[in-house]
């Protein structure tokens, strides 16, 4: 039994006592009325209880480009950040999760030590629509695909007859498809200048994403098929995609916690560890992603994991044309977005259906992302008013590289729980299918 004076339990913070048997929610009452335990755990008065988190966007990077991060760093960080279940990303590993071989592949490197559940997306690339049914099969959430060139020559990305095709078979088979929506052709790589961030900025600009984002919305309405916007950055999207979600069409939208955290006028030249695509906008767009979170336009937040190796985050010696783009942050995401939440009146019952429910729910996973009886028992005791400042050298993803480093956050998580029991003891993790528990 763990009792609570605070918890996040159906959308509310309420005191409440979560009885746990065989590693899920055998009920839910409340503080005072919990029935006898053989153990029961009381949180501090500073702390709330919440669900783990659930992540539906990270890249491990393993087998392949292992050196980048791997299973046991990737989840051991996730967890440590109140991360219970990840969806790990079909690239940058090698070989990419395209065909069924290759997921079997990445399954087998990730037995036996993984720290948290996880589950795979599978990929969409030129000349594998005959594997996109048997992937489905496999237990894939869903399939991933780029708009334009994906940043590694193993994973390509789709041309909008190749999308729509595979809008299609994604349509008949039921499956999600997610999308990196951003134009290649409306994309100014003669903006690039260097060091400097604004020329970066300039190079993908907000119309990169508008335009493709029309595309997906244009394919899920023709098609009747499921699409899901991956990473969210400009914030001039979302009339588009409400309007969209209004007439009935079946397409849901993510963003990040680096762009509810960053803005472009506090980016300093050369600071590469904040490269991103799409990058992080002005602090005009931030607000306005803000308030389109709170009313319901953007569906979730998760991390986009995406780590290298301090050489590839330096290349260039601070280019931003030449560093790769990517922000790895599954172990900050939690704090990252309590802090901002916090400081614009949400609650961490906001935080929880951002991060955890709504996730959860629209890859399948109702069992996950919330304290409810039946649900498995991921749980996190959390301190929301206690800081810290991020150091890099005690963060556990594999190479010490933050965009956060050296930030003062709000939030911290002191204890972690997958299916009832402390993380930590031993990397207990499942590797999960779509369909199954």
């Amino acid at each position: 039994m763990v009792r609570a004076r605070r918890a996040v339990v159906g959308g509310a913070e309420v005191p409440a006592a979560v009885g746990i048997a065989a590693g899920r929610i055998a009920v839910v009452t409340t503080y005072d009325d919990a029935p006898p335990a053989a153990r029961t755990v009381t949180l501090e008065d500073d702390e709330v209880l919440l669900p783990g988190l659930v992540d539906t966007h990270v890249h491990v990077n393993e087998p392949g480009r292992t050196e980048w991060e791997g299973f046991a760093t990737a989840t051991r960080a996730a967890a440590a950040g109140g991360v219970t279940t990840i969806v790990d990303m079909p690239l940058n590993s090698v070989p990419p999760t395209t065909t069924v071989a290759a997921l079997e592949v990445k399954r087998r490197a990730a037995e036996g030590q993984v720290w948290a559940d996880v589950g795979f997306w599978g990929g969409a690339v030129p000349g594998n629509r005959p594997d996109l049914e048997a992937l489905h099969r496999a237990g894939v959430f869903g399939f991933k695909c780029f708009l334009l060139d994906s940043g590694v020559d193993e994973f390509g990305h789709l041309e909008p007859d190749e999308f729509a095709s595979a809008m299609r078979d994604c349509a008949r088979l039921g499956a999600l498809m997610i999308v990196h929506a951003e134009d290649g052709r409306l994309l100014d790589e003669a903006a690039l200048d260097g060091s400097h961030y604004a020329g970066f900025l300039a190079s993908r600009p907000d119309e990169a994403e508008t335009a493709a984002i029309g595309l997906v919305i244009e394919q899920a309405r023709a098609t009747g098929g499921r699409a899901h916007i991956v990473h969210l950055s400009a914030a001039g999207a979302v009339p588009a995609l409400r309007d969209a979600r209004a007439a009935g069409v079946d397409v849901s939208v993510e963003t990040c916690p680096h762009y509810l955290t960053f803005d472009a006028e506090h980016i300093a030249d050369g600071a590469t560890e904040l490269k991103c695509c799409p990058p992080i906008r002005d602090a005009a767009n931030l607000e306005a992603l803000w308030a389109a979170l709170a009313a319901g336009d953007l569906d979730f937040v998760v991390s986009d994991h995406s780590p290298c190796t301090a050489d590839l985050k330096a290349r260039g010696g601070g280019d931003f044309g030449m560093a790769w783009g990517g922000i790895a942050s599954v172990e900050l995401g939690l704090p990252a977005v309590w802090t901002a939440a916090r400081a614009r009146s949400h609650s961490p019952a906001d935080v929880v259906r951002w991060m955890a429910t709504a996730p959860a729910d629209r890859v399948g996973l109702s069992h996950k992302g919330r304290i409810a009886a039946g649900a498995d028992a991921d749980l996190v005791r959390f301190a929301p008013e206690e800081e810290f400042v991020v150091d890099v050298a005690k963060l556990h993803h594999r190479n010490p590289i933050s965009a956060y480093a050296g930030r003062r956050l709000t939030g911290v998580v002191r204890e972690t729980w997958l299916r009832g029991r402390p993380v930590g003891e031993a990397p207990d993790g499942k590797l999960l299918r779509r369909g199954e528990r």
